[in-house]
Order: C-alpha cells, then sequence, then structure tokens
C-alpha cells in the first residue's frame, strides 16, 4: 500500500502559481510581465507591503518565468520539470534565504562567493532573500557591491514588511514593488473558490466576516478558513466563525453600538455583557466597536456606502445616522479612546474591566461638536475682522502705589441683557473703554530691591545689602554694587538667583520689571595712594585662613551639599579690574579659596 502524501495547508496549497492568479496585486504582475516580455529585467527587486499579500508567492512566480523551459516568458507554463521543482522549493537555482535567521556577515560574504558561480541548468540565479530587513548593517554593507554589479546570470529579489528599516543604499539599488492590502470583497471570492474546491459549504455572510476579520491578508484569511473546516461538521455559518475568532454576534454588538450613541452606560454594559455571554472576547468585542464607528466615522465626513465596511447591514443598525448625529469631533474621540484601551489591554490582566471602563466612556462622553463650534465662535478665523471689545472684570493685584486710579468714562450705550460670559449680546452696542494706563513703577527703588530679596530669601537676603545705589533707569531697576563686593555680585548674577528676584519684583509691582547688576569701580581720593601703591599684606597663617573660612555661608552650604571637608585654604590673589555695565563678567572672589574634597571612604 503506497504511503499517503503528506497534508499541506490550504495557504500553501492554493498558493499562486502564475501571474494572473495575484489577487489584488495586479499592478506588480503587469510590470513584472512587461519586463520580461520586453527584455527589461532588472537584476534588483524589492517587494515590500504587509505580511500575507504574496511577496514570496510574486517573487517565485518571477523566478519561475524567468527560469521556464518555454521561456522567459511573460507567464511560467508549470508544465515543465523546472516549473515543477520551483514550486516545490527544490531548484538549486533559486536560492531562497530566511534572513531573520541568517542575518550575520558571514553568511552575506558566503553568498557573495557562491555568486560567482553559474547556474547549474537555468539561464539565471535567482536568490529570493525573505525578511531582508532583518539583516545586520554589516551583512547590508558587505551586500552592497554585489547587489549593484552583480555577475549577468544572477537576480536578487528582496521581500520585506519594513521598508523603513532598509539603509537608501540598499534601496537605491533596487526597483521597488509596495503590494498592497487585498480589500475584503476579493478575499471573499477566493476564499469561496477554496470552499468550493474542498467540497465543504459556506454561507456568504460567514466568508465576508472571515474577509474583514483578515484585514487585508489573504494567507491569514486562509488559515482561518481551513481552522473552520477542521472543526465545522458541517456548513460553515456566522456563528462558527464568531466562535473561532471571539467575536459577538453582530446583532448583540449592534445593540452595544445603539447604546453608546444612546449615552446610555447602564444599557450598554447590558448589552457587552450580553455579548460576552456567547463566549465572546472583550477585545474581540471592541474591535468590533471600533470598526462600528470607524463606518460611521466616514459618514460623518460625508464619504458614501462604497468608502464603509458595510458592518451596519449586520449589526442592525444605521451607522451613517449615527455618525452624523454625533459628529466627527466626537467619533473621532471615541474611537482614539477604544484604541487606548485596545493598547492597554494587550498587557494587562483585567481586559475586561478596562473594557467595560472604555464602554462606559464612550457612553459618558460630551458633545465635542458643539465644544468645537463655541471655540470656533470665540476665536476668530485668520484675516476675519476682530470682535467689538468685551470688558471684564479687572483681576486683583497686588500694588505697592495705593493711589487710587482716575475714574473711568461711562460708555454712552444702552443697559445690556446678560450674556454669557465672553459672548456679546445680539443687537447690543457696546463702546470700548479706554486702556488704563499701565501701573506705576515702585516709588522707593530700595525698597522694592530688599523686599525682592527678601522674598527670594537664602543668600540673596544677605547679599542684598550690599547695594550702595538702586535706581530706575527707562524702566529698568539698576542696582549698584561696589567692586570690593564681587561675591555678592557673583551670585546675585547667577540665573536661578536673578530669576527669582525679577519674578519677586514683578509679582510686587503688578508688572514685568526688569533689572541689572552694575559693579561701580571706587576712584582713588586724591592725595591717597591707589590699589597698586598699597602696601603687600602679609601673608596669614593656615590656621587663621581656615578660622575665616569655615564661617563664611558660601563653604558652610557646600561643605552641607556635597557632605565635604576643608582640605587646605589658599591666600587671596589680588582681584583684577572688574569691567563695569550690565554685561561685565564676574571676577573671581577676592576672598580665600577653599579648596575641599567629598568625604568617602577611598
Amino acid at each position: 500500500m503506497a504511503a499517503s502524501a503528506p497534508y499541506q495547508v490550504v495557504a500553501r496549497r492554493y498558493r499562486p502559481q502564475r501571474f494572473d492568479e495575484l489577487v489584488g496585486q495586479e499592478h506588480v504582475a503587469r510590470g513584472l510581465s512587461g519586463a520580461i516580455e520586453s527584455g527589461r529585467i532588472g537584476h534588483a527587486y524589492l517587494f515590500t507591503g504587509a505580511r500575507g499579500v504574496g511577496k514570496t508567492s510574486a517573487a517565485r512566480i518571477y523566478a519561475k518565468a524567468l527560469e521556464c523551459e518555454r521561456g522567459p516568458a511573460a507567464e511560467p507554463c508549470n508544465a515543465c520539470d523546472t516549473c515543477a521543482a520551483i514550486s516545490a522549493g527544490q531548484d538549486v537555482d533559486v536560492v531562497e534565504i530566511d534572513a531573520a535567521s541568517n542575518r550575520g556577515v558571514d553568511e552575506i560574504r558566503q553568498l557573495r562567493q557562491n555568486v560567482a558561480v553559474r547556474p547549474a541548468r537555468g539561464r539565471f540565479k535567482v536568490y529570493i532573500i525573505d525578511e531582508v530587513h532583518m539583516l545586520t548593517r554589516e551583512a547590508f554593507n558587505a551586500l552592497l557591491k554585489t547587489l549593484e554589479e552583480p555577475p549577468p546570470h544572477v537576480k536578487f529579489v528582496l521581500c520585506t514588511t519594513e521598508p523603513e528599516k532598509l539603509p537608501i543604499t540598499i534601496l537605491s539599488r533596487c526597483q521597488r514593488f509596495d503590494f498592497v492590502t487585498v480589500d475584503a470583497p476579493a478575499i471573499a471570492r477566493r476564499l469561496e473558490q477554496i470552499v468550493e474546491a474542498e467540497g465543504g459549504t459556506a454561507s456568504p455572510e460567514a466568508l465576508s466576516l472571515i474577509a474583514r476579520r483578515a484585514a487585508g491578508s489573504m494567507r491569514d484569511s486562509q488559515s482561518l478558513l481551513e481552522q473552520l473546516l477542521g472543526s465545522s461538521t458541517g456548513a460553515i455559518d456566522v456563528d462558527a466563525v464568531h466562535a473561532v475568532i471571539g467575536t459577538g454576534r453582530e446583532e448583540k454588538v449592534g445593540r452595544l453600538v445603539q447604546a453608546i450613541a444612546a449615552r446610555d452606560p447602564g444599557a450598554a454594559i447590558t448589552a457587552f455583557d450580553a455579548t460576552l455571554a456567547g463566549g465572546a472576547d472583550p477585545g474581540g468585542v471592541l474591535e468590533q466597536v471600533i470598526a462600528a464607528f470607524r463606518d460611521a466615522l466616514l459618514a460623518s465626513v460625508g464619504c458614501g456606502p462604497d468608502a464603509r465596511a458595510g458592518e451596519g447591514p449586520g449589526l442592525g443598525v444605521d451607522l451613517a445616522a449615527i455618525g452624523r448625529s454625533l459628529g466627527t469631533e466626537t467619533v473621532l474621540a471615541m474611537l482614539q479612546i477604544v484604541d487606548q484601551t485596545l493598547a492597554r489591554m494587550r498587557t494587562s490582566g483585567h481586559a475586561a474591566i478596562l473594557a467595560e471602563m472604555a464602554i462606559v466612556r464612550l457612553a459618558k462622553l460630551e458633545d465635542l461638536d458643539n465644544l468645537a463650534a463655541l471655540v470656533h465662535g470665540i476665536v476668530p478665523a485668520p484675516g476675519a475682522p476682530a470682535p467689538s471689545r468685551v470688558e471684564a472684570a479687572p483681576r486683583e493685584k497686588k500694588m505697592t502705589d495705593m493711589t487710587p486710579p482716575a475714574a473711568a468714562p461711562v460708555a454712552d450705550a444702552a443697559v445690556e441683557t446678560a450674556a454669557p460670559p465672553g459672548v456679546a449680546p445680539a443687537g447690543a452696542t457696546r463702546v470700548a473703554a479706554p486702556e488704563p494706563p499701565p501701573p506705576a513703577l515702585p516709588p522707593d527703588p530700595r525698597a522694592a530691591w530688599l523686599q525682592a530679596c527678601e522674598t527670594v530669601g537664602g543668600l540673596a537676603a544677605d547679599f542684598a545689602a550690599a547695594a550702595t545705589e538702586v535706581r530706575w533707569n527707562d524702566g529698568v531697576l539698576e542696582v549698584m554694587i561696589p567692586a570690593a563686593a564681587t561675591t555678592a555680585a557673583t551670585f546675585l548674577r547667577r540665573p536661578e538667583a536673578a530669576a527669582g528676584i525679577a519674578r519677586a519684583l514683578s509679582d510686587a509691582a503688578g508688572q514685568p520689571l526688569r533689572h541689572t547688576i552694575v559693579v561701580s569701580q571706587a576712584a582713588p581720593a586724591e592725595g591717597l595712594p591707589g590699589p597698586a601703591a598699597e602696601r603687600p599684606r602679609p601673608v596669614p597663617s593656615q590656621a587663621a585662613l581656615l578660622r575665616d573660612v569655615m564661617d563664611h555661608p558660601l563653604v558652610t552650604q557646600a561643605r552641607t551639599l556635597f557632605d565635604a571637608a576643608v582640605r587646605k585654604v589658599e591666600p587671596a590673589r589680588p582681584a583684577d579690574p572688574v569691567p563695569t555695565g550690565a554685561a561685565a563678567t564676574a571676577a573671581p572672589p577676592a576672598a580665600a579659596t577653599a579648596v575641599a574634597e567629598e568625604e568617602s571612604d577611598g
């Protein structure tokens, strides 16, 4: 008794064997067939597209068309020994490489060595590299020269689902064909042919549901169909499909969508529980909900029935009417809620609770289209005339000058009725009151300076008293610091200290204020020796320097902040002249420099 042939899955037994059998990829078939007929056969092709749309199948058909004993021809004969060997994956001249498991530079070096060997029996050696984006950078670099100038007898076909991961140097060396996802009606027609060839029966509604669930992948739809053919004892109906893919019956999902559109959270949860009672998966139900609201979205923006997936008849609800009643903005927000929930459910152990939370949020979502219309009514469009001025009650301000402002003139206008905030009543004439004068500057600049530094606190409050003069100069508070107090000037010029003082000044005055630190140089009195003529001071001892520096606030703060100890104190060097002006750079402090080290075990 002869051994029975091994079983082949549906996706392999019904794989396309000719260009005209590629479902949904007619543009690719025309391009490859035309290139062979015209003799313009490229040396490298790149096939890109989603999973299961026919990239590898098209590569095998292209190899058969080149190697066919009756070719090269626009269509392989599928009758000669060469075509049969290529279809079975046994031809030595057609090499299929899985780049996911052969992704290193060593494998590509081996390929480069084999490229030089002429074909065993055919015209060409065809290398089909699947999932080529998985190659390493070094492997891509090793392939570049061979891919650009291969021997005349070598053809490359690269297949990938993620072309954006390929180096541009690879993309520029290939002719690219983009495979599109297959539409649901075309998948359903192909599934009907397979069911008939297998001797089974399936309802059109079940095949349509399988095609929509496959999301454009022909291989996924065939794998699902094979699962149903093996598990169903009779005809394949909609209930059998729902049981396998974990979705709910469409009429129950329709009641769920209707309850969400009616803004009834209780009814929505009840409909959701009824859908799960039939064995559906929470994620599968939300997938049906998002598909339904996708049709509602397209209807809300004016798309016709041809653009929609046709979920409405099976659900028993008018999705177009729901989309028009909810509005585009609301449906968009609903889709975002469901999409985010599905992403969270993939990594959570509480999928049902997350789904219920999403359903309650959908049912309680406010009408966002009215909100958008209100915002557009308040904010004028670009180029539109500015609306009449609407006066608002002034907010309370902290003013140092308590002089009462002058009374504003009363507009000669009729008494208006109450209106929503920010919206002028119809028919009312408003006379805009003149702009109030800017708040006056604090009359005592030194008091304002000291108060601002006291608000900041810390060393800023200590160094504020070093200012010899504080005055207003064109709205800028100028603070004069003597040259001997360069430590104070350096600290007050720090970005964090300057920002805090400016904020305190602005809050106290009720308006934005700026300040600047100016280091002044005191000229020596007439007849007295200047700094250059001063006698050299004696160098203090290390113990005296250590005593003086230990009480310095900066050293104390550094020791506390870095948990450090003073190791050495160097005497102060003569200070260089400090330039004046707001943009002057701070000179090093004319004080002893303490060298500290962090306390550690090392």
